[in-house]
């Protein structure tokens, strides 16, 4: 199909929504867009109307997964900041969506020396010690773990580890409240953690909480204003 006529698509698929939106059939307005976004799975306007849709009839799990499609679209396009935006609107719709795959989709996109196969090459994973959760990371990427140690509401931390890099972080019932890698700590010390993309992770369970060094709203927060602080150190760089 011609670009053309994917536009006129999407252009008239939008066009029949809003009249079905007008006459009160939400439901048909956003099946008529799903029909639409079959041939056109990229088309943002699409997406993004029926994020809004959802929204306006507080269907908000379904809302939060249009968010986490259109992040990966805008990452696609390079589009962070709305990207950023859209991920943290998907957690804040739905707290238990896994948003893990967007973030490592950011950082993939803004490092490709970060990627698994080249970190593979570059740092070979180490052997770990048994813990309560432990892995590779190359299976298995940081914002996966961060995710399920929140949903656990694990207080402890979290070492990671290859043959070149190293850093904890630190869990209070689900929430990052300090890291350590390369000789510095807190948000600092976090910002170098996010960067090892290859080698083991393991999960040690503490009885006794930490000090609160890091302070954000949460875990999403932090992560995302973590990855851009290190887009705008790269694009200053």
């Amino acid at each position: 199909m011609a670009e053309s006529e994917h536009v006129s698509e999407v252009d008239t698929a939008l066009l029949d929504a809003e009249l079905f939106i007008k006459y009160k059939a939400h439901d048909r307005a956003i099946e008529r867009l799903k029909e639409a976004l079959d041939n056109n799975p990229r088309a943002i306007p699409i997406r993004e109307r029926i994020r809004e849709i959802h929204i306006t009839q507080k269907q908000l799990e379904a809302a939060a997964r249009e968010c986490v499609a259109l992040a990966n679209l805008y990452i696609e396009k390079e589009q962070f900041d709305t990207g950023y935006d859209r991920l943290l609107e998907a957690k804040h719709l739905d707290a238990t969506i896994n948003i893990a795959g967007g973030l490592e989709a950011i950082r993939r996109a803004r490092r490709p020396d970060l990627r698994p196969e080249a970190a593979a090459a570059a740092h070979p994973s180490g052997e770990m010690p048994r813990a309560t959760l432990a892995g590779d990371l190359l299976a298995v990427n940081v914002f996966d773990v961060v995710q399920v140690i929140e949903n656990c509401k694990l207080t402890g931390t979290l070492r990671l580890s290859n043959d070149t890099q190293s850093g904890t972080v630190s869990f209070n019932d689900g929430i990052i409240v300090d890291a350590e890698s390369g000789g510095v700590s807190g948000v600092d010390g976090f910002r170098q953690v996010v960067e090892i993309a290859s080698g083991g992770f393991d999960f040690q369970k503490s009885e006794a909480g930490f000090k609160v060094v890091i302070q954000s709203l949460s875990n999403t927060n932090l992560l995302l204003d973590t990855l851009r602080q290190l887009d705008e150190a790269k694009q200053e760089g």
